[in-house]
């Protein structure tokens, strides 16, 4: 056979793989839409999921990157009108209401925020006639499950998903979270959306959408932090409004790995890192004569220096030059303007 008669078939085969997979992506969907609508008619109540608004002032930090209001979904969790969201719909807020449960809007105070997980939890100011959902076990959730994620970010949607990877995740403004719940087919309005599975527990709490949902290949999907993460701080959020734990260090920094390396994006004004000279474009080598690979490995070296307040010193290229810069680290928690302070 010749070059162009393998090459051909090749080719051909490459395709029949293509449009089997995509039949089978089309067909799961389906499959798990169905599934997700049946679940929704017969299984537990899903009234505990309800629409959170926000109203955030005009010079908080996270105005301009997160706006001013904010629409997403929480979860109630028990029978006093807690309720589990993502973090960032009520970061800095001076007003929330939770909608969905009554004729009209209910107010809420905000209860805690974790900047470490992402979690942000709320409290109902007045009684709700819903059943909460209550807490799964996200260590259980594994590849391959289908689960189902519902929202209430205006109207109530239900979908089908499958979990499609477990992993690590590092996010640019100086985030970790280990064991993150990846998710397919995208769902559109992720924000504090509930992650459902097949017993009706809440195993996640939608964070993000991504388009790196698996390893293997490009994939568009979402990301979800583990209900897990919640359990062991629970009684901090509670009482403290924060974990007990003494703050990371913090350098105000938005940061983009490539290739295992790591480039400032953009520094917060009056920040650590502002304040030490860290700029734009800059390229951090390291930390103390260390090599740091890729952002999740910036992160451990960074936050294993000590608390928050401790020097960080940190290997930097600046244009042509290689040196050194020390960061005198912040709390984050107090650089933003928590309406409490926590």
């Amino acid at each position: 056979m010749s070059r162009i008669a393998v090459r051909r078939s090749l080719n051909r085969r490459r395709l029949l793989a293509a449009l089997c997979a995509a039949a089978l992506v089309v067909f799961l969907a389906d499959w798990l839409v169905s599934e997700a609508a049946a679940q929704a008619d017969s299984g537990p109540s899903l009234d505990g999921v309800v629409q959170v608004t926000a109203h955030v002032p005009n010079d908080a930090r996270t105005a301009s990157s997160l706006g001013t209001r904010r629409d997403g979904t929480g979860v109630v969790i028990d029978g006093n009108g807690l309720i589990l969201t993502i973090g960032y719909l009520i970061l800095e807020a001076s007003e929330v209401e939770i909608s969905g449960v009554a004729p009209e809007p209910v107010p809420a105070r905000i209860v805690a925020y974790d900047h470490e997980t992402g979690f942000g939890l709320l409290r109902a100011e007045q009684p709700l006639d819903v059943a909460p959902i209550p807490l799964g076990a996200s260590a259980d959730v594994d590849r391959r499950q289908p689960m189902m994620v519902v929202s209430r970010a205006g109207e109530f949607d239900a979908a089908g998903v499958y979990v499609v990877d477990r992993r690590d995740f590092a996010g640019y403004w100086e985030y970790l979270l280990e064991d993150a719940i990846f998710t397919a087919p995208p769902h559109p309005q992720f924000g504090g959306a509930a992650l459902i599975n097949r017993d009706g527990r809440l195993v996640g709490i939608g964070s993000l959408f991504v388009n790196d949902a698996t390893r293997e290949r490009p994939l568009p999907g979402n990301m979800f932090v583990p209900v897990d993460h919640l359990k062991p701080i629970m009684g901090d959020l509670l009482s403290r409004g924060r974990r007990a734990d003494p703050g990371r260090p913090w350098l105000g920094v938005t940061l983009e790995e490539h290739q295992g390396r790591v480039f400032v994006r953009r520094v917060s004004p009056e920040g650590p890192a502002a304040a030490a000279g860290v700029a734009p474009s800059d390229l951090i080598l390291g930390i103390d004569g260390i090599q740091v690979n890729g952002l999740a490995d910036f992160y451990r070296k960074l936050w294993g220096q000590g608390e928050a307040g401790v020097d960080v010193p940190l290997d930097v290229l600046q244009g042509m030059a290689v040196g050194s810069v020390v960061v005198k680290s912040g709390d984050r928690y107090r650089y933003l303007r928590l309406n409490p302070t926590y």
